[in-house]
């Protein structure tokens, strides 16, 4: 090659030696034709052969030309021995001490050849030798010499000095020679735009001993060989003064990032979509809850992704555009979520891409892990945490809002059961099996998202929320197995005796358990969420939520418990005396029915303030002291009772305080599990005058408790009977009396309304000592107040009725 540049030199000195003394100009021409019939040519001046056999991608030094007179100029085969026939011929004049670039360029002959630009020169007027500022800097001209490329921006992106040359077309030079402090430059050839690179380039100034030059840099060859006759490839070429080859500027690995998309946009109109990264079409028809694999995508450039109907062509007309720019070595998730057409969801948060710059396509830490990042994509869902119930973990995700990642969480490879709970933790809105290990997720990394509506009926019938997994190899997300949300079961109570808390709300977390709660009444057996904190609220009736409420007392229950809560005590200690203050009392291991259906089963719960520490005796069959030292706020459980008529003695110190009925035979209770409470006050008009006391039962179903009978009431019994009781009283005309005589007797039962008129008579004749119990039909009588007497022999015991209707 150096042969060939002393011959071309020579040449020029032979052409031009007549000139020397003459006006002149200074040359340089560079011979950057790709066409296959250009590879090696003459270059005729006037009818010299100035030039012969120059081949592609040389130039000649700088040299003397004659200025200010025509040159005619052939370009003809190598070989060639005249000037006849030229592949192209033009005639300039060079201006008087210019410097000139002159560059060969084009196409000759079109066949094979998309675009086909026609071959000419291309003249740079004001052309350098030397740098102009010396030796610390490098001037170069570049200069667009791709036939097949677009228009482009030269970017350099280390220093960085960004944009250099911007929008330069084919066959055109920059505007003048850039003057370059003497580095090493990493030079990216991208589209107009300034969206997508076409190419990157180490233009490595410092490491080749440029400073000083003036170089013209060239874009040279065929973005796309294929359809160019299979011709020389793109690059960048620099070429010095003193001509020669071109210097190759080594080609440097485009700089890109790594991108997943995620489609979880649950709205109907966007089920089916085109995902375009730029210009190129990256999921054609990509679904609802699909996955992209990671793919190479540009980084450094503005990088736009298009949603696009799934009949799309281009990216007119998308649903939404999104531009970012990726940094290089960086991994990203894309997920689409949001609503695109807000008719009939709620709320209708509004459709994006929400990115995550830190993603993984394995786990950090080998086979053996899984490495998880979770994303919140349910629009209508609350901020939740995510919670492990099985190793257990505890909280994984913390307080994680609508559109948050939060990741990664390296886990063992194992089955997890996953908890969405409230931001308060105090209520489980979903449960999965997060089966890492059947999935066989060892090693990977995968994102899981929150997918679809709480609420379908307000979201356009939607698909359900649930747990959706996407794996770095792309493809339809891997639904989690829904389970079951961790229930125990609960009983609530009302026992407060206390006037200002006769009637009140009851609410279960936020949530409201019973409305205007009667003293005296119990809930039914409720489904309760376990494992959380559970706030059980007392709050006036009528109330709105749990704001001022009159108490709260939080809880955690047992999966699979029962329990049972009284709420209980003095809320206003003014006029009670003594003060137990209000609070809720409970007992774990409730049952709902009796372990044995042939019998009862009976709780028994002291909830009578100023009542003291008390014994209770069975007297009738006589079974004795069933439950012993039983004090306020006590629980004792649970007796399993053969399903008979008790009499129940509460005792305290040894003396008998009150004695009731306990008619579990005649009330066909076989089977059932019954709570039995010491209810209200021994000495009401120091307890401002409030309910007196009693025994009063609660069954399972809840409702208004039912009343034990009081055996002793205030009315004197007839000195032949030890014991009389009528029950259900109030009653609705069916009414069971008991009692219990020393001595045989005749006996005879008549009810009387208010006026003294006879209403109803039965007559029993002689009864033997002992107990008698005769069931009464009384459904004849209106509603309203009566007295019954019963005879014995010569003695009369009288109690008043209530009928209700």
């Amino acid at each position: 090659m150096k042969t060939k540049i002393t011959l071309l030199t020579l040449l020029l000195a032979g052409v031009f030696g007549l000139a020397v003394q003459a006006q002149n100009a200074r040359i340089q021409v560079i011979h950057n034709c790709p066409d296959s019939q250009a590879g090696n040519v003459d270059v005729w001046i006037n009818n010299t052969a100035l030039l012969p056999n120059v081949g592609y991608r040389t130039a000649s030094p700088f040299q003397n030309a004659p200025a200010g007179v025509p040159l005619e100029i052939r370009i003809k085969p190598a070989g060639s021995t005249d000037t006849l026939n030229p592949l192209f011929f033009t005639t300039v004049s060079l201006d008087t001490n210019e410097t000139y670039v002159i560059i060969a360029d084009g196409i000759i002959n079109p066949t094979n050849y998309s675009p086909a630009p026609p071959f000419g020169l291309k003249i740079f007027a004001g052309a350098r030798e030397i740098a102009a500022n010396g030796m610390m800097e490098t001037d170069v001209l570049v200069y667009h010499g791709s036939t097949d490329a677009p228009t482009v921006d030269v970017y350099e992106s280390s220093v960085p000095a960004g944009t250099l040359v911007d929008d330069i077309p084919y066959g055109l030079f920059s505007s003048g020679y850039l003057e370059l402090n003497t580095a090493d430059y990493e030079l990216e050839i991208r589209n107009e735009q300034n969206s997508a690179i076409v190419a990157s380039f180490e233009a490595d100034l410092a490491t080749r001993n440029l400073g000083g030059a003036a170089i013209t840099v060239l874009a040279s060859g065929f973005l796309d060989p294929s359809v160019n006759n299979n011709g020389p490839a793109f690059g960048l070429f620099a070429v010095p003064a003193t001509g020669g080859m071109f210097i190759p500027l080594n080609a440097s690995p485009i700089p890109t990032a790594r991108v997943q998309v995620i489609h979880n946009s649950a709205d109907l109109a966007a089920s089916k979509v085109d995902v375009w990264l730029n210009d190129g079409v990256l999921a054609n028809d990509f679904a609802f809850r699909t996955a992209t694999g990671f793919v190479d995508a540009q980084a450094g450039v503005p990088f736009d992704v298009s949603i696009a109907d799934s009949m799309s062509v281009d990216t007119t007309g998308a649903i939404a555009k999104f531009t970012y720019t990726l940094d290089e070595g960086e991994t990203y998730i894309l997920v689409a979520n949001g609503i695109v057409n807000v008719a009939n969801y709620s709320p209708a948060t509004p459709f994006d891409i929400y990115v995550y710059n830190m993603g993984r396509e394995n786990s950090a830490n080998g086979s053996s892990e899984t490495d998880v990042v979770v994303f919140h994509g349910a629009t209508d869902a609350p901020t939740v945490d995510v919670y492990e119930s099985s190793v257990p973990a505890g909280t994984l995700v913390d307080d994680i809002a609508y559109s948050e990642f939060q990741g990664y969480l390296e886990l063992g490879t194992q089955d997890y059961e996953l908890e969405v709970r409230n931001e308060q933790n105090s209520a489980i809105v979903a449960a999965f099996e997060a089966n890492l290990s059947n999935l066989n997720l060892g090693g990977e990394a995968i994102t899981v998202l929150a997918s679809g509506f709480l609420d379908p009926s307000v979201n356009n019938n939607g698909p359900a929320f649930g747990l959706w997994a996407a794996t770095s190899a792309g493809g339809p997300l891997v639904e989690l197995d829904p389970a079951m949300i961790p229930m125990a079961r609960v009983q609530v109570i009302h026992n407060a005796a206390d006037d200002d808390a006769a009637t009140v709300d009851v609410w279960l977390n936020d949530g409201l358990l019973e409305n205007d709660f009667a003293f005296r009444n119990a809930t039914g057996f409720v489904n309760a969420q376990a494992g959380v904190p559970f706030d059980v609220t007392i709050s006036d009736a009528n109330s709105t939520d749990t704001t001022n409420s009159v108490a709260r007392f939080t809880y955690t229950l047992d999966e699979g418990e029962t329990y049972i809560l009284v709420a209980n005590g003095i809320v206003d200690p003014t006029n009670y005396s003594p003060n137990q203050p209000f609070d809720i009392y409970v007992y774990s291991g409730a049952r709902e029915v009796a372990v044995d259906p042939n019998q009862v089963d009976l709780l028994v719960f002291h909830g009578a303030t100023d009542a003291p520490t008390v014994d209770v005796v069975e007297k009738a069959i006589p079974l004795g002291a069933a439950v012993t030292n039983l004090s306020y706020s006590d629980f004792d459980g649970y007796l399993s009772l053969d399903s008979l008529d008790y009499s129940l003695a509460i005792e305290a110190g040894g003396a008998e305080v009150r004695r009731y009925v306990a008619p579990l035979d005649a009330l066909d209770l076989d089977g059932a599990a019954l709570t039995v409470l010491a209810s209200g006050f021994l000495d009401p008009s120091v307890n401002d005058n409030g309910p007196a006391f009693g025994l009063w039962v609660a069954t399972e179903a809840g409702g208004a408790l039912l009343e034990l009978p009081n055996i002793t009431s205030a009315q004197e019994l007839a000195p032949s009977l030890t014991s009389l009781n009528l029950f259900p009283n109030p009653s609705n005309g069916e009414m069971t009396l008991r009692l219990e005589t020393a001595q045989s007797s005749n006996i005879e039962i008549q009810v009387m309304d208010v006026t003294g008129q006879l209403q109803y008579v039965f007559n029993a004749g002689d009864q033997p000592a002992g107990l008698y119990q005769q069931d009464l039909q009384l459904s004849n009588l209106s509603a309203g107040i009566y007295l019954m007497t019963i005879r014995t022999g010569d003695e009369t015991s009288t109690r008043r009725i209530q009928i209700l209707r």
